[in-house]
């Protein structure tokens, strides 16, 4: 996409975010429900699952719809959806493999079971909405990427050729009129439309939703509570938390971005900083500068993408871009809140959007994202089979942590299963590297995708380099 700021008026696109609160747009829903005590003393139970997101809320949700019986207890560090569930763009995909690109590359023997079963886990979910009465804004409403450079649009014309050579349907080319005529920008060239394939939610309504359901199944769920130490314990495992224990026969670790409490996995995840703008809501006649009446997902197809959509209320939600790495792989508060990719994601809207000269951000944040090498999850046991993880979701979790969550009770379970048997979950990534090699090396991968970006997609011979070993970067 140009990065040209807004110039027809001489206004600096930086002062849309004078008035900008430096909050989650979607945390401060009125819907969002009182909070749970902390654990406080011992608690027992059949499956402890660690963690509050959606990976966890899964977890729990189909741990007592496959056995009502089962005594199932949650345990959060802060609260239920205060980390990346409340805090991304609210595209629920289907995809398991982040992209058809991607699982192409890395499964291409496996990706059409692979994108059947995301088919049905994305079902499933829509499902689960309904059937629990989930207020989330749920739309299937597809997603398109869209080209904003040449050669970005013979890469869609090839990935839009690939689909079809493997019998999936709901994959549409659309010129550069025809993507013009769904969503009108300047910078837009062409789009690959996933029709069926991904759906707009409100991401903080949707984690509250799975708490509300969990508990009506009986799941005893603790906030304000983190598993602070993992260890066996005789025929079960221990959790320590701040003010008591949990022993259990199994556990469930959903921690994501968080250092997982088996130690050995945390160099497969390398936390990562998103951010993201929310604009106030459209007018009728901005809405009709735009279009959008099928109100799509949307992203670009840069190294550096953006993701875009438009909500309930015809806001429009606009993140990503920069990728941001703190030495050391920590998640602190203070890496919440990053004015300079602010002011860059200003300018690049107003950019793509230029008809909305005038419109304000009423709201700015970040998270952080548990990124692997693969670019999507990975799974495994420690233990001796009584602890299960799914982690490594890279940024495409808000549908893939359901497919996790089952892989996660099959593995506990000890069963064969269609998902247990995939090589996408026997298989690990690579790990990232140690400090300071790991910081210097994702500067160096950055600086290269800035290039490529640049240079019609060139991609460098950095790039090749980890193409060929399997190791990437993204969010």
């Amino acid at each position: 996409m140009a990065r040209a700021a807004m110039k027809t008026s001489g206004v600096s696109p930086v002062h849309a975010l004078a008035d900008a609160a430096l909050t989650p747009f979607w945390l401060e829903d009125p819907a969002r429900p009182d909070t749970e005590p902390a654990l406080v003393g011992d608690e027992h139970c059949d499956l402890l699952v660690v963690g509050g997101g959606y990976s966890g809320l899964w977890t729990a949700l189909l741990a007592k719809e496959r056995d009502p019986q089962r005594d199932v207890v949650l345990i959060e560090g802060q609260e239920v959806g205060w980390a990346a569930s409340g805090r991304n763009g609210g595209f629920c995909a289907a995809s398991l493999t982040h992209g058809l690109g991607n699982g192409l590359a890395r499964w291409p023997g496996e990706l059409t079971k692979l994108e059947e079963l995301g088919a049905r886990n994305l079902d499933a979910i829509e499902d689960a909405v309904a059937r629990h009465g989930i207020d989330c804004d749920f739309e299937r409403t597809g997603e398109i990427d869209v080209a904003t450079a040449p050669h970005q649009v013979a890469e869609l014309h090839e990935m839009a050729e690939e689909a079809e050579q493997l019998g999936l349907t709901g994959y549409e080319f659309l010129d550069r009129e025809a993507v013009r005529a769904e969503v009108a920008s300047p910078t837009f060239l062409a789009g690959l439309w996933d029709r069926t394939g991904v759906a707009m939610v409100h991401p903080a309504k949707l984690a509250w939703g799975l708490k509300r359901a969990c508990r009506s199944l009986g799941v005893r769920i603790y906030e304000h509570t983190p598993g602070t130490q993992l260890s066996s314990r005789g025929a079960g495992i221990a959790v320590r938390t701040p003010y008591g224990r949990v022993f259990a026969r199994h556990a469930a670790l959903a921690t994501n971005a968080f250092p997982s409490l088996v130690k050995r996995l945390r160099p497969f995840v390398a936390p990562v900083y998103d951010y993201a703008l929310m604009t106030e809501p459209l007018t009728e006649q901005q809405l009709a500068a735009i279009g959008w009446k099928n109100r799509p997902g949307l992203s670009d197809s840069a190294n550096h993408f953006h993701y875009f959509r438009i909500t309930a209320d015809n806001r429009i939600l606009w993140g990503g871009y920069d990728i941001i790495y703190h030495y050391g792989g920590d998640v602190r508060a203070e890496y919440d809140h990053h004015p300079d990719t602010y002011r860059k994601l200003a300018e690049h809207f107003f950019t793509c959007f230029p008809q909305l000269e005038g419109i304000r951000f009423t709201h700015t944040w970040g998270g952080a994202i548990d990124t692997c090498s693969r670019f999507s999850a990975f799974f495994g046991t420690a233990h001796g089979g009584r602890t299960a993880y799914a982690l490594g979701y890279t940024g495409l979790g808000v549908g893939a942590t359901r497919f996790g969550a089952e892989v996660m009770l099959d593995l506990l379970s000890g069963e064969r299963t269609e998902r247990t048997e995939l090589e996408m979950v026997r298989s690990k990534p690579l790990p990232f590297p140690p400090e300071p090699v790991r910081s210097l090396g994702i500067g160096i991968t950055q600086w290269s995708m800035t290039r490529a970006d640049e240079n019609g997609g060139r991609r460098n011979l950095w790039l090749k380099a980890m193409d060929k070993v399997g190791l990437g970067f993204d969010s």
